[in-house]
């Protein structure tokens, strides 16, 4: 029996409907590259993903991702409405980008508690990617207005992450698969914001210990 993070389907909702379509990936580049070949859309996106995430959602202004997707303003608006829209659309790519990666790490696994341990595997190897910036849904609501499409955004993802933990716990048995996943879950956020704040990638090796312990504690209790 496998879990995976069920796939996420960036702008199914109505109110979302002008932003289908376009990257799936996490992972940012420069807009400039083969951009002729591109949408204005995609160009847009991944401008926006590489700015937003290096500089945060409000020192980006609009501006700056035109300048740097190469396209019209108008473009902008007539593809995403507002910037609160575009903003969603990366968070989006992103939310997509990483639970692809943390689904292919548990994958590659066969015992359940490799499984879990499996999601810390594939968070370390964010921490040591030259441009991470910690968690971006973090910082994006942090500068947001509460209850709107920013704050969804980062709702749905964290949905999705604490359901694959909720998930894999259960079948590695754990008495309490929702406790277990609330732990871990805790501890997958607080090791991202210390290999930020820290700028100590190596915190992923005291993060997977104490993954391990509680994934001990929990299912050999049963």
């Amino acid at each position: 029996m496998t879990s995976t993070i069920p796939a996420h389907q960036p702008g199914t909702n109505g109110k979302h409907a002008r932003s289908t379509g376009g990257g799936r990936n996490g992972a940012t580049g420069s807009a400039s590259n083969g951009g002729a070949k591109r949408s204005a859309r995609e160009r847009l996106l991944e401008a926006a993903s590489e700015l937003f995430y290096a500089e945060g959602v409000q020192t980006v202004g609009i501006d700056r991702v035109i300048e740097h997707a190469g396209v019209a303003k108008a473009s902008l608006y007539n593809t995403f409405g507002s910037k609160e829209e575009l903003v969603r659309a990366y968070l989006e790519k992103r939310h997509a980008g990483t639970t692809a990666r943390l689904n292919a790490a548990v994958e590659r696994q066969h015992d359940p508690r490799a499984r879990l341990l499996a999601v810390f595997a594939a968070q370390a190897e964010f921490f040591t990617q030259p441009d991470f910036r910690g968690c971006a849904f973090s910082a994006a609501t942090a500068e947001a207005p509460p209850a709107g499409l920013i704050e969804q955004a980062a709702d749905d993802y964290r949905h999705d992450i604490r359901g694959l933990f909720a998930r894999l716990a259960a079948e590695a048995g754990a008495a309490d698969p929702d406790s277990l996943a609330r732990q871990l879950h805790m501890l997958y956020d607080g090791a991202g914001q210390s290999a930020r704040m820290d700028r100590d990638p190596t915190i992923a090796v005291a993060a997977r210990a104490a993954a391990q312990t509680l994934i001990d504690a929990a299912i050999d209790t049963v």
